[in-house]
């Protein structure tokens, strides 16, 4: 039948793309890897170093993790195939549906693969730490601030990755006038690092009576979490720390003892908080990280030697121009101002519908390398 032909030829036009993807990730040099470290993992006396060999069993799942991921994918390809065939002969229209939905599923997950073979940064695969700052405006803005915050949770939600508030202070009214999370998952950074800048919203705005039109900003900035395994060097007298009580949205964002923390870099005036957690011990550890991941983020993009050669807040920190803008009214549109991908369905995009930003970013920083 000419429909499932049509389909099968579809399906087979990406057999040369899923080769090329193995290629692209290194899976023959994956599994040599894999084979050499299985069999040092078998030697006497691996044990005797806990913390090196739980590294090497780590480095060892993840490496079988991305083989077992391509060779699923191979066997969808495999499978969707076989099915187009069979309802092809058995003449069986029934099973069309079907048949474009495997191809549909097959070249998603293609894509998604493919494009993480351009994460290739040092800190790409490392989990991700988003802050949150409303702009000038009040109400309006701190209420953009929290849309942003939904977005994101969204995003990493549809994604199977794991997010958890770490800081989070209320606007005045409605929204919030900063917050915190922390994105867990398989290269979480190298996702989220393009939506690091500021973001634009043209709305009527729902708190002003008269009905006019308002732009407001908010910031995001995007961190990789910073592992132990990373050694960072902060001289302890350049940490002050505050101690202040707890307070979030609803009062179930956050424990209301005095146990939450606010560590300031003194150097460069970096501040870092964490409220979230039961005890102060527990809240410090988790600012003393946020801290040093972003002294690592600022020292790389800075190209610097050193921590201690940043000296004051960067300029990159502080309010830029916007990266993006989200447009309510008189239209409805989302346009990224450096790849100029847009998305006229904002209801998709404030769900947290943003593969095609991060996509189109993401290539357009492979093309300039």
């Amino acid at each position: 039948m000419l429909q499932f032909e049509e389909l099968r030829l579809e399906l087979l036009s990406y057999e040369d793309k899923l080769k090329d993807l193995a290629d692209a990730l290194g899976l023959q040099k994956m599994k040599d890897e894999v084979a050499e470290l299985e069999a040092e993992s078998a030697k006497d006396g691996f044990w005797d170093d806990i913390a090196r060999s739980q590294k090497i069993t780590q480095h060892m799942a993840g490496l079988k993790n991305k083989i077992g991921a391509y060779d699923e994918l191979c066997g969808v390809f495999d499978d969707t195939l076989t099915l187009i065939e069979l309802a092809n002969e058995e003449e069986d229209e029934s099973l069309f549906d079907e048949c474009r939905q495997g191809v549909d599923g097959f070249v998603t997950a293609l894509d998604a693969m493919t494009l993480s073979t351009l994460l290739t940064g040092e800190y790409d695969k490392n989990n991700a730490i988003l802050t949150f700052h409303a702009g000038a405006g009040g109400t309006e803005a701190q209420d953009w601030a929290q849309m942003l915050f939904r977005m994101y949770n969204r995003w990493g939600e549809r994604h199977g990755f794991k997010v958890s508030t770490l800081d989070y202070l209320d606007g005045d009214e409605a929204g919030l006038k900063s917050a915190v999370i922390l994105i867990e998952g398989e290269n979480a950074y190298g996702y989220m690092k393009s939506e690091s800048g500021i973001h634009r919203l043209v709305r009527v705005s729902p708190f002003d009576a008269s009905g006019r039109r308002h732009t407001s900003f908010a910031s995001l900035e995007v961190m990789p979490e910073i592992d132990d395994s990373i050694d960072v060097e902060i001289a302890p007298e350049d940490i002050k720390m505050d101690v202040y009580r707890s307070s979030g949205a609803g009062g179930q964002k956050v424990n209301k003892t005095s146990s939450a923390v606010r560590l300031t870099h003194i150097p460069t005036g970096i501040v870092c908080s964490c409220q979230v957690e039961r005890s102060q011990h527990q809240n410090r550890e988790v600012a003393m990280r946020m801290l040093k991941s972003k002294l690592i983020e600022i020292k790389e993009r800075e190209h610097l030697d050193k921590i201690s050669d940043i000296k004051g807040v960067q300029k990159e920190i502080a309010w830029g121009s916007q990266i993006r803008s989200y447009v309510f009214m008189p239209y409805t549109l989302a346009k990224d101002h450096r790849t100029s991908f847009e998305n006229g369905n904002i209801n998709a995009v404030m769900d947290g519908d943003l593969d095609g930003f991060i996509n189109a970013y993401l290539k357009m920083q492979a093309n300039k390398e």
